[in-house]
């Protein structure tokens, strides 16, 4: 396997001198408030997607790509969430990291699961992120594309324009070496965050206790030239509300 580099938007090899990325948090302790009332009875990575819960999609998922074990937060509707998954067989293994107590933010929930979670770099996925590939592995390529050595985080990409179930302004522009820039509120970025990345640990040396939101600390690491993106390759879809859902299980349908 080899190492990808970014530079001037174009993409060069190395051979891979870091151990490969095994490790992964997904991240499924949010209401689902916009998915009611699908999500009034069950968490929203529970609700189905063409057929089978949405955190099973994204489970394997990261299976192909890889990865052996995962880290799974637990709030809203917990139970349910965890009774399922102590089902599965499939890798990846689970691990939980309970937030029954109090919700953590996506940045307080990743520091609370950083003993289970290790001192290496790991994938991050959100449980309402999945896609149709374009004869491409995009976990796998992003796996194969972070450098630690000069990047804290990778954010997988996707067009703002022809993403399912978005219509926002964008999150970030990548530049020429790779470096992502935030939008400024007055922008509008072609490139929206799939809500896939590569985390290294070291990024939450220094961070808030209690809940807060990761894009803290990827606001410190954007200012220190640390913050990496590639681009998403085939439909990236966005499944955070029941028309959306519905989109995204005829777009599945149509691809088969």
């Amino acid at each position: 396997m080899n190492q990808t580099h970014i530079a001037k938007n174009k993409i060069t090899t190395k051979p891979i001198t870091t151990a490969p990325i095994t490790t992964a948090m997904t991240l499924t302790a949010g209401f689902g408030k916009r998915m009611r009332p699908l999500t009034d009875d069950r968490p929203k990575p529970m609700v189905e997607l063409d057929g089978r819960p949405m955190i099973d999609h994204v489970l394997a998922r990261l299976a192909k790509a890889g990865i052996k074990r995962t880290i799974v937060n637990l709030h809203y509707k917990a139970d349910v969430l965890e009774n399922h998954l102590k089902t599965r067989t499939q890798q990846p293994e689970i691990f939980f990291s309970s937030e029954r107590d109090a919700i953590l933010d996506t940045g307080g929930g990743i520091k609370q699961a950083l003993p289970l979670i290790g001192d290496q770099p790991f994938v991050l996925h959100n449980s309402d992120s999945v896609w149709i590939e374009n004869g491409t592995d995009n976990i796998a390529r992003l796996m194969a594309s972070y450098d630690s050595d000069k990047m804290d985080c990778l954010l997988l990409m996707a067009p703002t324009k022809t993403s399912l179930g978005y219509d926002g302004a964008g999150d970030f522009f990548i530049k020429a070496d790779g470096r992502l820039r935030r939008r400024t509120k007055d922008e509008t970025s072609p490139n929206v965050f799939t809500g896939v990345s590569i985390q290294h640990p070291r990024l939450f040396k220094e961070c808030p206790e209690g809940a807060f939101s990761v894009n803290i600390l990827w606001d410190r690491a954007i200012a220190k030239g640390r913050v990496y993106g590639i681009p998403f390759e085939g439909l990236w879809m966005h499944v955070g509300t029941p028309q959306s859902l519905i989109d995204a299980t005829e777009a599945l349908h149509d691809a088969r």
